[in-house]
């Protein structure tokens, strides 16, 4: 491994990463499975789209642990992380480390969907379908059941950074 003192994404700028990062939102970390065979992603790339059904649309790695086990499994969980949940997501999301797996962080609570972090805003979600698009898989799922908990610090991420929400006003 080689230790450089400069940026290794800034030269050749990659205009397309510089874009998406200046869009930010909300942090979330989708969740599908039980047991030894949980998987978690920490992902930001997210819609809801509202209708009978609303569906939940992500862009999801697909090598990832996460997308092959909500895809057999079908089900899985969207849940909205807050500030207090940054190691969290940074384990999920594979740039951290997380001694005896990311599961280990937090309070969990199974359901049928999958794992859930207790005290969070989440959605239950059935997958639907998946196609390439990209460096990413783009997964849109049916959702099923929603919770809404106080939301008191969401996390956001925005240019490279996670950033604590400003509106204290929405809650």
């Amino acid at each position: 491994m080689t230790i450089h003192s400069s940026n290794p994404f800034a030269e050749p700028p990659d205009p397309v990463r510089r874009f998406r990062g200046r869009i930010g939102g909300a942090v979330s970390l989708w969740t599908a499975g039980d047991g030894a065979g949980r998987a978690g992603l920490t992902v930001s790339s997210v819609m809801v789209a509202n209708g009978d059904p609303a569906s939940v649309i992500g862009l999801l790695d697909p090598d990832s642990d996460l997308y092959a086990v909500l895809a057999s499994t079908g089900r899985g969980v969207v849940q909205l992380l807050e500030w207090a949940d940054r190691d969290l997501a940074e384990a999920f999301g594979g740039v951290a480390p997380a001694p005896g797996g990311p599961f280990r962080a937090g309070t969990w609570e199974q359901t049928t969907s999958g794992p859930v972090l207790v005290g969070r805003s989440y959605a239950r979600v059935r997958f639907l379908d998946s196609r390439e698009l990209g460096w990413s898989v783009l997964v849109v799922a049916e959702i099923d059941e929603i919770v809404i908990a106080a939301d008191e610090n969401p996390l956001e991420h925005r240019r490279g950074r996670y950033l604590r929400s400003r509106d204290e006003d929405d809650r």
